[in-house]
């Protein structure tokens, strides 16, 4: 029995392979070669086929005498024109998600569970490719195969097993990786079964049952007719052998069914039939249409004989070969039944072994053998090993070796591998397929696709130099070679198993068969491609093996228009570019960051960077010279950190196939790179040519003109010859003029047929000032005075003297261009108001732009303000002549104009501030005459004075265009550093490309700027200069300290990808606007709270609340405010009253203070004041028919109640009670609209959890959480027995609820950590009332970490039974307060930590795209309103929901033409709208926050979130319309957003009446200046739904809605920006773009339409919103701790 376990365990199959992909979309994909096979087919008639002759004998002949030598010959040939080239991957091995999007449980799933694989591995994440579709697609781009082989998991589109349980995530998964592959050029191949059953069915018997052919048949159907119009060659499955084998007949698989006698012939026989079903319906149903290919993928090794002499082995050979691949193959190739020998031989055994039967082979019907035969289109082969056979008797035996009596073995040639089962005997697969084709395909004539093939290797040592795959790789496709060229076999495809690495079954992840390796110990589960990627990227380069002479490309006539840049006249001082400060200076924040939408012409030009010294490596390699560089960094005290050099670096120089893997993943249509002068002329003269290093950027270069990718050639990257510098001085000499232009002509003449793009020198600045100035670069010349003057004149010099070479001797031929690339900073005048900041920040432009740009693009001389500076100080120092050197007459003439386009390298701007620097000692910073220093609100970077500064970007660009008369601007180079921490997920790169390049994008679209390309920095991490290793800026991680220096695609290399393929930043259909109308019965109010507006603090016997005591402590609330007066509402029912009638508003929502009515908190005594105040109020909304929306708790508890525990005292659960019953009583007969508490989130998490909220309280918040959800229950119940009946009234509770999205979209527990946000958000309070007891995520983190902290309970309190029921279902509505949405990822809190924090374990973020308001929490992000709607629908019931708070807050110069919240309620409520129409969300209501500026709890009147502005300096608190107040009732007049296309609607006219004017008393807040209305002879601006945005830059006012289009989706939300013709420009803030989500298919009359916008909110950044953990977007999370302030009402 041992031996044959043994035996067993080698039959066991070749198909563990790994991860998959995926992404969104429908796209046809066009007939193609598949149409050959694609004609209906017509089913064979079996009567007129015999039986299949075996064969093996015949093949068996033919090779048996080949000699060792012939057998192993390699073939150097080539597959013939259209082989397709493939990878894998399987569902259960890669996806994880197990358990999202409603995915069912497989039968893997339980496997893993149960701890049945390696180490107790599952496969819950896997390879996570379920959230990494771009990442898949990345390496498929990479690899350059034209074929994808993937599967389907049945489960995650049926759920059940069944149709009606349908998953729309999970289709909509598929439907996305498809579209991505078609859109990457990439042919999808779609297995339908690899392994992975909905445990379901397997319930119900899996593959034993027969009622599984009618539900696999179901479950075909559905993916021909959803996914066939872009798939066209279909596996039904894949190994079937397997499933039978191991999943039925031993168990060492899913589902572990031990059953070899019967389940595993009955698992066959169904998995036959089933397949049979699933081509008829193909056949009959979807071909003529679809015009695609149905077939199997079969597994089978090849078998030969131990002893080739002995017939008894040589006919054991042939039942081990029927006994696996005849098993399926024969019926479905050949006439419908199994082989006759595996017939026979169950016969005879049935007949020696009566008693213990070890084989129960079923029987088909006549009709199913018509059924099934010939139901294939192309026979598809998984083979990955070979075996020897010998015959051995195996008496009553289960299982094919006892019952085909045969025994295998390893085949003695074979080389072995990190599996038992699987020895390398690559001579095996040429024998397989002539075997195939001489067995199974001589009547049929069907292609044989090689549907897998690989090798497992250890995950032990050096995981990436897989250099035995690579072999395997190497032999076996050359066997298919072979048999195609030699013996005729029609193989049309080769897949390797697989395309990374991935969960291999029972060995989890101990065997990787992946072309990637993938890290699964990092949650970002990284994947790097291993040799073995690079060899079959290759191979499949060249379609085989055949030698490939070297040709060099020629042009093939891509020449560039060169449009010859005329000379200009010289600039003036300041220049008249200046005018880019007065328009973009005074920008607000919305005008800079109100989200862009738009995509850059078809021609622009993306790509990425590197340069020699950074990455070659191979310093002294081949005859190369030492450069500069070489010489700094290899002297002791260089000063580079850890002593680091390029010696190595990256080791392109070895390594720059490996490169081109990038550039083809990234998409890229051009790559930036320098040539080393000192590799090409080692002492950098010609007469040193060294012909090696011209080799390699021949081959460079042709790679690259092979692969579509345009070289942007740069000759000079700081690397001088150390020759020269040594023998010359060198830049200081001028002698180098001549000598760079001999290489320089070298170059042109050597690479010019095929580089288009020349680039004369990197950074002359940075040559000429560290290099020579500061001395920080080599050559390290330390004189700031003089010789940074000298170097720059000469380079100037020896780039024109080159462009004229090119001009002169190649532009007529090679039809290249040849520019210089410039670094420019932008510089912001500290007053751009003030004409002498505005010349200092002009100067800044000019010494740093201007010193290189002015002479080459302009008059051939250095700029005026440059000039006068060093001549001015020069004479004061004493000297006769000025240190800037002087161009002559006729140097001016042959430099000016020495460009063909602008080239810029852009990292970050500055602020430069007027001074009058020091005369001596003579240095560049003491003759420009100014200061700079950092922009301080915007994000830092890792370098220090280096901030992320996007919006400076688009002002640059503007100011180029205008300085140099608008050439064609390439961006050559812009990008951000991280520090060696940040390895894969790149978050703060992902922010810095989304907002940089979304400034570019409007330099282009919106100012007219003709930007051409983009070139992001860098392709990898490498040596960063004086930095050394400690600081990337690649799109890449190297792992500098793994010899192989593998490369690995961070996130922001997929991110850059994803704009590569957009081209831009177009706008999804999710966010185009929607223009349709809410129901008639929609409510629409405005809201405000007691304790915020009453004032009157102690009149009429109004007793304290815990606010009052909290404001009237000392540094407790900002400037010592307090709410004693506050908007004196008490006082003014009638103004505020006369103010909601010009809003339009149907309700007005307003709270009770519980001290105003019950002065002590008790019933014991009623205030008849208080509820007179109230009575009058409600009768005062009522007689202008404004339902009154009543709060009876919000936030301001009784002082006395708090003295005995507040709510952590259980009896505050009766006294609110109390409280409730009397206002009920009071009131209840004219308020039909009850809230019973206003988030009560904020209540317990900030008043009891963290302390900065009365009544300070710490780490208390599960008790008061606890009593005050019992106490709504109880209020609910008693309005319910006691009122409801009479009254007539609807009553819920308030909770508020940022929308929480994941850090990384493509992170599986960014995903895992959002969800768990918003439930210890939301669903701490939702989840008891809507659902019933706290969510269950809740309850076991907060036991287990309470059990861990060494608490013998949980800190969450535990509900009885009873009173789950009794709080489930106190809803009549869904009340929801909602302002912003924030960016989730896990962090890990130490046990010792105890409480709310620590039990979520969950940090969050905000985009830096996203606008910014006036409080420090609060951004401005649409699309998570939608999306949060969503949300309470799918978890809550759909019940209907009221927003019963949404606005966005200002604090600073109060500005009445407040367009930020105009912005804000146009699109929060344009949200809400397609939450309604378009996602069925039950939505009824919505409540603008607030009616007035009022007392904002910590922030008290600093922050402003009001319709109407109030005045608290001026005495009568006057209400003064703000323009938001207009544009909420306009909206709220048209109900919606009537279509523009329509015509002008009746709801935009305005009315008779208008709203009150702003009183004349106009002072401003404590603290603040006089509010702003429109200029003099200009009018508010007024918004018009539907319209679009029509200023120009410079303009003060708009004319139109700041609506516009919406939000983004992706990566983060709220990354892309709206498009618009033009921009406001007013303010100051930074950056851009937005984001959102959900699929809009409008409904009925609603109609969708793109529209354009621009931007404003406010300023502000804090850590914390409301307690909520809310790191900055640079800042690392921290452990959690205390937090302060709050949201509003």
């Amino acid at each position: 029995m041992a031996v044959l376990g043994n035996i067993l365990l080698v039959f066991l199959i070749a198909a563990f392979s790994s991860c998959m992909s995926l992404e969104h979309g429908h796209k046809k994909l066009p007939l193609d070669t598949f149409a050959a096979h694609s004609s209906q087919k017509s089913v064979p008639d079996v009567g007129k086929m015999s039986d299949l002759r075996n064969n093996y004998q015949t093949v068996w002949d033919k090779f048996r005498g080949q000699s060792e030598a012939d057998r192993d010959a390699f073939l150097t040939d080539s597959f013939p024109a259209g082989f397709q080239w493939a990878t894998s991957t399987e569902s259960f091995k890669v996806e994880g998600g197990w358990s999202e999007g409603g995915k069912g449980e497989t039968i893997w799933d339980r496997f893993g569970h149960e701890a049945r694989a390696f180490e107790n591995q599952t496969a819950d994440t896997a390879c996570d490719s379920y959230r990494k579709v771009d990442y898949e697609l990345y390496l498929l781009r990479g690899l350059q195969v034209n074929t994808f082989q993937f599967s389907i998991s049945w489960a995650r589109i049926f759920p059940s097993g069944h149709k009606d349980s349908l998953s729309e995530d999970g289709v909509l998964y598929y439907n996305s990786l498809i579209d991505a592959l078609i859109e990457s050029g990439i042919k999808p191949i779609v297995t339908l079964y690899h392994w992975d059953l909905p445990q379901v069915l397997q319930d119900r018997g899996g593959w034993t049952d027969a009622s599984i052919v009618e539900a696999f048949k179901e479950y075909a159907d559905f993916c021909f007719s959803e996914f066939g119009d872009r798939v066209k060659t279909w596996n039904t499955f894949s190994s079937p052998w397997v499933v039978s084998h191991a999943g039925y007949g031993t168990g060492e698989h899913a589902p572990s069914v031990k059953d070899y006698v019967t389940a595993a012939y009955q698992v066959t026989h169904n998995i036959l039939k089933s397949h049979a079903e699933a081509w008829h319906v193909y056949n009959d149903k979807y071909r003529t249409a679809q015009q695609g290919q149905v077939g199997i993928a079969l597994n089978a090794d090849w078998a030969e004989p131990a002893d080739p002499h002995k017939s008894e082995d040589v006919a054991a050979t042939e039942r081990y070969l029927e006994f696996m691949l005849g098993w399926f193959a024969h019926p479905i190739f050949g006439a419908g039944d199994y082989p006759s020998i595996l017939k026979t031989q169950i016969e005879e055994k049935r007949a020696a072994c009566p008693s213990s039967v070890p084989a129960i082979l079923p029987t088909f019907t006549s009709e199913e053998m018509k059924r099934i035969a010939g139901t294939a289109d192309f026979f598809g082969l998984n083979h990955y090993t070979s075996r020897v056979i010998t015959h051995n008797n195996g008496g009553c035996v289960a299982g094919p070796e006892g019952v085909g009596d045969f025994r295998s073995a390893v085949h003695p040639s074979g080389n072995a591998t990190a599996s038992d089962w699987i020895s390398s005997v690559p001579f095996g697969l040429r024998r397989l397929l002539n075997y195939i084709s001489t067995v199974y395909l001589q009547t049929r004539k069907v292609p044989i696709y090689i549907t897998g093939n690989g090798m497992p290797t250890e995950n032990t040592g050096d995981v990436i130099n897989d250099q035995s795959r690579i072999q395997y790789l190497r032999s076996y496709i050359n066997e298919a070679l072979k048999a195609v060229k030699q013996d005729s076999v029609d193989v049309q495809r080769f897949t390797v198993q697989s395309l990374l690495d991935g969960f291999e079954g029972p060995q989890g992840y101990s065997e990787r068969f992946g072309l990637h390796y993938v890290n699964f110990d990092d949650p970002d589960r990284p994947r790097t491609p291993r040799q073995s990627a690079y060899f079959y990227s290759e191979v499949i380069e060249k379609n085989g093996f055949a030698p490939q002479n070297t040709v060099f490309h020629s042009s093939q006539g891509k020449y560039l228009k060169s449009d010859k840049l005329e000379p200009l006249p010289p600039s003036t001082v300041p220049s008249s570019a200046k005018d880019v400060w007065s328009r973009f200076s005074g920008q607000s924040v919305l005008d800079i960051k109100k989200y862009y939408y738009g995509t850059f012409p078809d021609d622009f030009s993306w790509g990425v960077s590197t340069s020699a010294y950074q990455i070659e490596g191979g310093w002294n390699a081949d005859g190369k010279g030492p450069s500069v560089w070489d010489t700094f960094a290899n002297a002791q005290g260089s000063g580079i950190p850890e002593d680091a050099t390029g010696n190595v670096a990256c080791d392109s120089y070895n390594r720059f196939s490996e490169d081109l893997y990038m550039l083809r993943g990234l998409r890229v249509n051009s790559y930036r790179f320098s040539i080393s002068w000192s590799r090409i002329f080692p002492n950098g003269r010609l007469s040193s040519l060294n012909q090696k290093g011209v080799d390699y950027y021949n081959n460079l270069i042709n790679s690259l003109v092979a692969a579509n990718i345009s070289p942007i050639v740069t000759l000079y990257h700081y690397d001088l010859p150390t020759a020269l510098q040594t023998e010359l001085n060198g830049w200081e000499n001028p002698e180098m003029i001549n000598i760079f232009n001999d290489y320089a002509d070298f170059c042109f003449a050597t690479f010019g047929d095929r580089v288009k793009f020349w680039i004369t020198f990197q950074q002359p600045y940075t040559i000429a000032w560290l290099g020579y100035g500061t001395g920080q670069y080599p050559p390290r010349i330390t004189n700031p005075g003089t010789a940074p003057y000298q170097v720059a004149h000469n380079l100037i010099k020896a780039h024109a003297t080159a462009y004229h070479t090119y001009d002169d001797k190649y532009r007529a031929s090679q039809g290249g261009k040849v520019s210089i690339a410039l670094n420019a900073e932008w510089f912001e005048p500290t007053d751009a108001n003030n004409p002498r900041e505005v010349d200092a920040a002009d100067r800044a432009m000019q010494f740093q732009l201007g010193w290189f740009a002015h002479p080459i693009f302009k008059n051939g001389d250095y700029p005026d303000a440059m000039k006068w500076q060093v001549g001015n100080k020069s004479e004061l120092q004493g000297l006769s002549e000025s240190r800037l050197p002087s161009f002559t007459s006729a140097e001016k003439v042959i430099i000016r104009g020495t460009a063909d386009v602008f080239c810029t390298n852009h990292y970050t701007s500055r602020i430069a501030g007027h001074a009058i620097n020091a005369i001596n000692p003579p240095s560049m910073e003491n003759d420009y005459d100014f200061t700079l220093t950092e922009m301080y609100d915007q994000p830092t970077t890792p370098i220090p004075n280096v901030r992320s500064v996007s919006h400076g970007l688009r002002r640059l660009l503007n100011w180029i265009k205008e300085e140099y008369g608008n050439p064609e601007i390439y961006i050559t180079e812009n990008g951000e550093a991280s520090n060696i921490v940040t390895i894969y997920d790149d978050p703060d790169r992902n922010f810095f490309f989304q907002t940089y390049i979304v400034e570019a994008l409007k330099a282009h679209n919106l100012d007219g700027v003709n930007v051409k390309g983009y070139v992001a920095t860098s392709l990898m991490d490498s040596f960063e200069w004086t930095r050394g290793y400690q600081q990337w800026f690649g799109l890449h991680y190297v792992d500098f300290k793994n010899p192989n220096l593998p490369r690995t695609p961070k996130r922001s290399a997929h991110l850059y990808a994803d704009m590569i393929k957009n081209n831009g930043f177009p706008i999804p259909e999710e966010e185009k606007f929607l223009y349709a109308n809410f129901p008639e019965d929609f409510r629409w109010s405005t809201a405000s709270s007691a304790h915020q507006i009453e004032g009157a603090w102690r009149t009429n016997g109004k007793g304290m609340s815990i606010w009052d005591e909290f404001s009237h402590t000392p540094n407790k609330v900002d400037a010592g405010d307090t709410a004693d007066r506050a908007c004196d509402s008490y006082n003014k029912i009638a103004e505020d009253v006369q103010v909601l009638k010009t809003l339009k508003v149907s309700s007005y929502r307003f709270s009770i203070a519980w001290p105003r009515i019950l002065p002590d908190g008790t019933n014991k005594h009623i205030s008849e004041e208080g509820v007179n105040y109230y009575s009058r109020l409600i009768d005062a909304l009522i007689a202008e028919n404004i339902e009154p929306q009543v709060t009876l708790y919000h936030w301001d508890l009784p002082l006395p109640l708090q003295k005995v525990g507040g709510w952590e005292n259980e009896t505050i659960v009766q006294r609110f009670t109390e409280y409730a019953d009397v206002v009920f009583s009071r009131l209840g007969h004219k308020v039909k609209f009850w809230i019973t508490h206003n988030e009560p989130y904020i209540v317990v998490n900030l008043g009891y959890g963290y302390g900065n909220f009365p009544p300070g309280r710490v780490n208390r918040q599960y008790i008061a959480a606890h009593n005050l959800i019992k106490s709504h229950a109880e209020v609910w119940h008693l309005y319910n027995d006691k009122y409801r009946a009479t009254q007539k009234g609807l009553i819920s509770i308030t909770l508020n609820s940022d929308f929480s999205y994941p850090r990384n979209k493509y992170k599986n527990e960014d995903w895992v950590a959002a969800e768990r946000y918003m439930q210890f958000f939301l669903g701490w309070f939702a989840h008891p009332i809507f659902v019933g007891d706290y969510p269950e995520m809740m309850k076991t983190r907060a036991r287990e970490r309470s059990l861990a902290g060494g608490l013998s309970e949980s800190r969450l309190p535990e509900f009885t039974p009873e009173e789950i029921q009794r709080i489930k279902g106190t809803h009549d509505y869904f009340g929801l307060n909602h302002y912003t949405s924030v960016l989730a990822f896990p962090i890990t809190v130490p046990p010792e930590f105890q409480d709310y924090e620590a039990d979520k374990e969950v940090a969050v973020i905000s985009d830096r795209a996203w606008i910014e308001s006036g409080s420090p929490w609060l951004r401005i992000t649409p699309f998570g309103f939608r999306k949060l709607l969503k949300f309470i629908k799918d978890n809550y019931g759909n019940p209907p929901i009221y927003v019963t708070e949404n606005g966005v807050s200002e604090r600073g110069e109060v500005d009445l033409n407040d367009a930020h919240r105009s912005y804000y309620y146009e699109n929060y409520i344009n949200q809400a709208l397609k939450a309604r129409l378009v996602d069925g969300a039950d939505v009824r209501g919505y409540t603008a926050w607030s009616l007035m500026d009022n007392f904002e709890w910590l922030a008290g009147y600093s922050e402003r979130f009001g319709l109407f502005y109030v005045n608290f300096s001026d005495t009568s608190l006057p209400r003064i319309p703000k323009a938001s107040a207009s544009r909420y009732a306009t909206i709220i007049k048209c109900n919606g957003f009537p279509d523009p296309a329509s015509g002008p609607h009746e709801c935009l006219k305005p009315d008779v009446t208008t709203t009150p004017r702003p009183s004349t008393a106009t002072t401003a807040a404590p603290g603040t200046t006089t509010p702003r209305t429109a200029a003099p002879g200009t009018t508010t601006p007024r918004t018009t739904p539907g319209s679009a945005v029509s200023t120009t830059p410079g303009s003060t006012t708009a004319t139109t809605t700041s609506s516009g289009t919406q939000l983004p989706t992706w990566d983060s939300p709220g990354l892309h920006q709206f498009s618009a013709p033009a921009e406001s420009t007013r303010g100051s803030g930074r950056g851009s773009r937005g984001s959102a989500a959900g699929e809009i298919r409008g409904k009925g009359p609603a109609r969708i339409q793109s529209r354009r916008c621009r931007p404003d909110p406010l300023r502000n950044r804090s850590a914390f919103r409301g307690g909520v953990r809310h790191l900055p977007a640079e800042e690392p999370p921290q452990p959690p701790g205390r937090r302060p302030p709050t949201g509003p009402g």
